[in-house]
């Protein structure tokens, strides 16, 4: 009971601490990893470096794939671009096994002296440190120290294993068909969801002699573990991208199968007793201390590295593969990515123009969202819920890129047209953002109608679908004029505006008379006027983002407050 007590407790401790360890490195990089990620990334190997980089970074490939996912999904990154990146995530991951192999030998894992004060350090800098960079620090600190202990309780645990010859025999049985250790590592890695984790179960077990005292056997034993492992660890991105569009399905099943087919070309190998030659040819240690630990980190960073060298000039193939294997369904949503050259920073009226066709881009994405909020409430369709969060978090990051494209052209020479309107098209951005915002207010209208079985009467259903039609077409007014610059389309959709602040009134009266006359309770109500309200604040965004086409996208220093009650004295 006691061993198995300390299996169980010291992985939890191992994952815990490395969730702690990853998460603030991740904290204390801030947003600087993603931009990374997004910047380095323009040709096959600096895919790879970067993957790699930021893998050994954040000590985790599950988290450098999770992000990856989250990249193409917002389409910030392009598929052939994240799969390189995860290729390289594939050989950053193999730090912490040199670390586990490293410490092992060293004997480093005496909790008492090493662990403890390092836990203890870590909290003192996270309850003394005022900045939060401090205090990620500390929780860098506080998860190293837990991580050890974990592989501390693991190794104890293993301890009298080493003795029974039913467990031993049983390992190596298994050790003895390679394709049953692939199969199990494969399952390890599936259950705790961290190969990182698995890869020092595998590095104890050979250790403690569970593999057979024999070095060498033990070595070979190890190494299909190892293979089955890195098939494992894609299951995380695979669930990541669940909930995904269909461009991070398929990046997420690209690292699925390279690691498939990289551990069906080494098998054999494994088979004819190659592989484990060739590591130890490559490494051969002599460093005065137990080194399996370190061979088989060798052995698993050999075979990321080769996997991935093999398969990086093979992308645009591996590309056209997953497509074919996943091909676009109807409703799929495809993000493209965000096209923002930095090099046409240098020609201001170039890189301004091309800001402004994002935007519209931008703005297409939140009438989207609001589409599918609008369906989600009229028709009860929960689909449409997953769509718009899909489609909010698009708009969010055009935002982010945007603003960012517009906040390093405004430190360029311009001229005072362009200085005039740069600001304008900056909130046009946020109101645009805001547009999306709403629209996920309306599905949380949607989730409450769900959940609570209420239904809209035909009246309010027929009006919401009047002041629904206004908003559209106030949109696709808004639309052709920020794209086309089309001063018509924009003092059209003034009129909309007014129907539908008129309709606000309207429908809120019709509301407060369905209530006394009994045809509508009053959540309903609160729902129905709560649609109304989202719909109403829409069309203000639309009218701000028009009153700057009208003024020639030319910033007058005034405050919004200051047109508002210039607007209320006229």
């Amino acid at each position: 009971m006691d061993m198995i007590f300390n299996i169980v407790g010291g992985l939890a401790l191992f994952l815990f601490g490395m969730g702690l360890l990853s998460e603030g490195l991740k904290k204390v990089a801030g947003n600087r990893l993603r931009h990374l990620l997004e910047k380095m990334t323009s040709n096959p190997i600096l895919g790879l470096l970067t993957g790699a980089g930021v893998t050994c970074l954040i000590q985790s490939s599950s988290a450098t794939s999770v992000m990856v996912v989250g990249l193409v999904n917002a389409g910030l990154l392009a598929l052939s671009q994240a799969i390189c990146v995860v290729l390289g995530a594939n050989i950053g991951t193999t730090m912490t096994a040199w670390l586990v192999g490293l410490a092992s030998g060293l004997k480093l894992l005496k909790m008492s002296m090493y662990a403890m004060p390092m836990i203890a350090l870590g909290m003192v800098v996270q309850f003394v440190g005022k900045r939060q960079k401090s205090k990620h620090i500390g929780q860098i600190l506080l998860g190293f120290g837990i991580l050890f202990i974990g592989i501390g309780f693991m190794k104890e645990a293993f301890a009298p294993l080493a003795d029974n010859d039913g467990v031993r025999q049983f390992l190596v049985s298994i050790g003895d068909q390679p394709i049953y250790a692939v199969l199990a590592g494969t399952a390890i890695t599936v259950l705790i969801q961290s190969s990182s984790a698995s890869i020092a179960i595998i590095q104890l077990l050979a250790i403690q002699g569970l593999f057979g005292g024999d070095p060498e056997t033990a070595f070979r034993i190890a190494i299909p573990f190892v293979l089955g492992d890195n098939i494992g660890t894609t299951i995380t991105a695979q669930l990541a991208a669940l909930r995904s569009n269909v461009n991070a399905r398929r990046a997420a099943m690209a690292h699925t199968m390279f690691n498939v087919f990289g551990v069906g070309w080494v098998l054999p190998l494994v088979y004819l007793g190659w592989f484990p030659s060739i590591v130890n040819y490559i490494t051969p240690w002599s460093l005065g201390f137990n080194t399996i630990g370190l061979e088989i980190a060798a052995a698993h960073s050999i075979f990321n590295v080769v996997n991935a060298l093999a398969f990086l000039p093979l992308v645009g193939l591996l590309e056209k593969t997953v497509v074919r294997i996943l091909p676009a369904r109807k409703g799929d949503i495809q993000v493209q990515p965000v096209t923002l050259d930095r090099n046409l920073l240098a020609t201001p009226p170039v890189a301004m123009d091309q800001a402004r066709r994002e935007l519209v881009r931008m703005a297409e994405t939140a009438r989207d969202a609001l589409d599918d909020a609008i369906t989600a409430v009229r028709h009860d369709d929960r689909a449409a819920l997953k769509r718009v969060a899909i489609k909010e978090d698009a708009v969010d990051d055009f935002q982010t890129e945007i603003t960012r494209y517009l906040v390093e052209l405004s430190q360029r020479t311009l001229s005072s047209e362009e200085a005039g309107e740069l600001p304008v098209l900056l909130h046009a951005v946020n109101d645009v953002e805001r547009i999306s915002d709403h629209a996920v207010n309306i599905t949380e209208i949607a989730v409450r109608k769900f959940d609570q079985k209420l239904t809209f009467s035909q009246h309010a259903t027929e009006e919401m679908g009047r002041m629904r039609d206004e908003i559209y077409q106030m949109f696709d007014n808004i639309l052709a004029a920020i794209g086309n610059n089309d001063l018509s389309a924009a003092k059209e959709s003034f009129k909309h505006e007014k129907t539908i602040n008129r309709m606000q009134m309207e429908l809120r009266r019709s509301h407060v008379r369905r209530l006394s006359e009994g045809t509508c309770s009053a959540m309903v109500g609160l729902l129905f006027v709560d649609f109304v309200d989202n719909l109403e604040k829409i069309g203000d965004h639309l009218t701000n983002i028009a009153q700057g086409v009208l003024g020639g996208l030319q910033w007058d220093g005034k405050t919004e407050m200051e047109q508002k009650s210039e607007e209320n004295i006229e």
